[in-house]
């Protein structure tokens, strides 16, 4: 099963675009997707680890796709979200956030990851909507 990080990089691949991206910050410093991608990290762990939590995981590749639309109309061209999205560094850093979020909602066991996924479906925050209790 694909994990929400590889959903997020094939829906970011399939971006073609015309408009030149000269101006635009790099996708590594571009919040909007840095933080769905976290949110999307942080999902995938507490579904991960807690059982009576599950992954939205249609919802999340329509929500990939979303986020690569939203990439396309800033003016992002396929060669750099495909670079963003093979970029170990980048990838390192997203997971490093992911888990510094996770280990200050002390969500470091089963029980912490089912209640900050709890949480997060309550609040209907970007992590909670990738989520549903089962």
């Amino acid at each position: 099963m694909k994990t929400l990080w590889k959903l997020t990089a094939a829906a970011l691949a399939g971006a073609m675009l015309t408009t030149p991206a000269a101006a635009l910050e790099p996708l590594s410093q571009e919040k909007y997707i840095n933080d769905r991608l976290v949110a999307a990290r942080v999902a995938d762990l507490i579904r991960r680890g807690c059982p009576t939590i599950d992954g939205r995981l249609v919802y999340a590749y329509t929500q990939a796709r979303a986020l690569k639309r939203y990439a396309e109309r800033k003016g992002y061209s396929a060669a750099e979200i495909d670079a963003f999205l093979d970029s170990r560094a980048d990838k390192d850093r997203i997971y490093a956030t992911a888990n510094t979020y996770l280990r200050q909602n002390n969500a470091t066991d089963e029980a912490g990851l089912c209640r900050l996924g709890r949480e997060e479906i309550g609040r209907r925050s970007v992590t909670g909507s990738l989520l549903i209790a089962k």
